[in-house]
């Protein structure tokens, strides 16, 4: 790569990044009001109401959740990247997402350590049917190959295009992600901005943040306080150890701060990665409720869905994994995880699904987020470590 054109790709970077932040600016303000509204009558905590979030305890509702982008592990080489398709039937099955796993060496599918999150010289021409390949030895290079058009200037900068999925990384732990829903902004200092579709996410980056899915709302004040409501159940936190759940007064902890966000992960050098198969990840509380692992009556039709597809599709085999957070001991939820993973196989064979199931708990071993950060309580995190998975391998 000559100087002269490193300079101008640089360049195209900085403007790019010019151009981001002033169609959105740094980061949007937290919208004003909210905060706890004057007492008419001195409050006194009363008897828990049995009314309370699903998954969750009395007074306590979903933290502003962590920003999640797809394994960029998958665009270090990446002229294959993106062009993995999730089959559409195992995109639209509510409160369950599926993404491409990627295998180690010896073919077990990776989960947990971080790996869902925001995180020679060889040099030399290729030029085929599909398209050309340049690497300068450096770790950087360009390709277009069927429509897919990759810069990596080596540095941890570098832009992706395929025609739906549209990244540009700055390489100073700014950047930006869109595909035909989802767009994500990480401003570098801590705040950002994310949606897809109904849902969008605003952090801060001083401990306040926003959440609205178009039923559900949560507002986090940054200082103990906070807002959340669903249609069902309304609930205000004053960050003085009370709440009210539906006007009536519960003792409740205060609210964690929302933690900053962290940097948009820098592009590797290239080297390539395979998609080995699907994984499907119940979304938190959508299954269980708060520390129990029998399913709950009204997810039944987030199985049935589930099973619909693994018969339209002949899934052959999958393994159903549980995950739990750090809160209680190893023993503990070592069993909560096994319990549910088994509870999501009999479901699933319940409803006819004929496909070898294997069942297996890993406790708190395998996180895909930080329980604590910076050594405070970190909810969204432990909320994304609450999950179940069900991984399908790549048919051969």
């Amino acid at each position: 790569m000559t100087s002269s054109t490193s300079t101008i790709r640089r360049r195209g970077l900085v403007l790019g990044l010019a151009a981001t932040l002033l169609f959105t600016g740094c980061a949007a303000e937290p919208a004003s009001g909210g905060k706890k509204p004057p007492a008419s009558s001195t409050p006194s905590a009363s008897a828990p109401r049995t009314s309370v979030v699903p998954g969750y305890d009395v007074g306590q509702f979903p933290a502003v959740p962590l920003f999640v982008l797809p394994d960029l592990a998958l665009l270090d080489t990446s002229a294959s990247a993106f062009t993995i398709e999730v089959n559409d039937a195992l995109s639209d099955i509510p409160g369950v997402t599926a993404t491409p796993a990627h295998c180690d060496a010896s073919g077990g599918v990776v989960s947990g350590n971080g790996t869902s999150f925001l995180y020679g010289d060889g040099s030399g021409t290729f030029t085929g049917a599909d398209g050309t390949v340049q690497n300068f030895g450096d770790g950087s290079g360009n390709s277009t190959i069927n429509g897919v058009t990759i810069q990596n200037f080596g540095d941890g900068s570098g832009n992706y295009s395929d025609g739906t999925v549209t990244i540009q990384n700055f390489g100073d732990g700014s950047g930006n992600y869109s595909d035909a829903t989802k767009t994500v902004q990480i401003f570098g200092d801590g705040s950002g901005n994310y949606s897809d579709g109904a849902v969008t996410i605003q952090n801060f980056g001083d401990g306040s943040g926003n959440f609205s899915d178009g039923t559900v709302t949560i507002q986090n004040f940054g200082d103990g306080s906070g807002n959340y409501s669903d249609g069902r159940i309304s609930i205000q936190n004053f960050g003085d150890g009370t709440a009210l759940v539906d006007g009536e007064t519960v003792d409740a902890d205060k609210l964690p701060p929302v933690p900053k966000l962290g940097s948009f992960p820098p592009l590797g050098a290239l080297a390539p990665i395979e998609s080995c198969g699907t994984t499907l990840t119940f979304d938190d509380g959508v299954l269980f409720d708060f520390d129990r692992s029998d399913i709950r009556p009204d997810a039944a039709a987030t199985l049935d869905a589930v099973a619909e597809v693994f018969g339209s599709l002949s899934v052959a085999q999958a393994q159903v994994s549980g995950h739990t957070d750090a809160i209680g001991s190893d023993d503990a939820n070592q069993k909560l995880s096994e319990d549910r993973a088994q509870s999501v196989v009999a479901g699933l064979e319940k409803r006819g699904v004929t496909a070898s199931l294997t069942a297996e708990g890993f406790g708190e071993s395998r996180p895909v987020a930080p329980n604590e950060v910076d050594g405070a309580d970190n909810p969204a995190g432990r909320q994304l470590n609450r999950r179940v998975e069900i991984f399908i391998p790549a048919t051969l």
